[in-house]
């Protein structure tokens, strides 16, 4: 029995070891108290920033709108009756939020067969790899935050047939993702300079 228990205490040891920390900052309005308490975060930002050209604000703003920094996130469950839970309202999960669909088309593309939608690493490099086809597909810059999100919210090719347009509050949506992405650049060039 001691054997058994040597082992169950071992399993959760090792278990604990691979965790990882899915909570929120905890002051999601300042970026620089964003990367000071996630040293990790700037890395992500930095690497997807050098490699595809994405601003820091702009990925940072679309991270806070789609999953408050929460590496877990995911859309809640829809319910028939209001009672019987009937599964979620999109495959969407982790930082970026990604669709099933759409990881698996980063997956193929990059080779990255161990990306995971919660670690902050892959989500951001899928974030850079999406808009960079953003750019390529639809024209629609890289530092054009507004409509990036609007793309990255509806699709490339729903951004293109103007599914967005008829979204009054995801156009209130993509307008606040905006103003955040230039409060957080503001906020950014001020601790640099500390």
């Amino acid at each position: 029995m001691s054997s058994f228990f040597r082992a169950l205490v071992l399993l959760a040891l090792l278990g604990s070891c691979g965790s990882r920390e899915f909570t929120a900052p905890r002051d999601l309005e300042n970026a620089c108290n964003i990367l000071s308490e996630r040293p990790e975060y700037r890395r992500a930002f930095k690497r997807v920033e050098d490699r595809y050209g994405v601003p820091m604000p702009a990925l940072m703003a679309i991270i806070y709108q789609e999953s408050k920094f929460i590496g877990n996130n995911r859309p809640p469950h829809q319910f028939a009756l209001g009672v019987i839970p009937i599964g979620r309202q999109s495959s969407a999960t982790g930082y970026s939020q990604a669709l099933d669909g759409t990881w698996d088309e980063y997956v193929v593309a990059t080779g990255n067969r161990r990306a995971k939608r919660e670690d902050i690493h892959d989500a951001t490099d899928f974030m850079g790899w999406y808009m960079t086809a953003t750019v390529r597909e639809t024209g629609v810059q890289m530092t054009d935050v507004r409509n990036q999100y609007l793309a990255y919210h509806d699709g490339r090719s729903g951004f293109m047939r103007g599914t967005w347009r008829s979204k009054d509050w995801l156009i209130r949506v993509a307008s606040d993702v905006e103003a955040r992405a230039l409060r957080y650049d503001t906020q950014l060039r001020a601790c640099r300079k500390r």
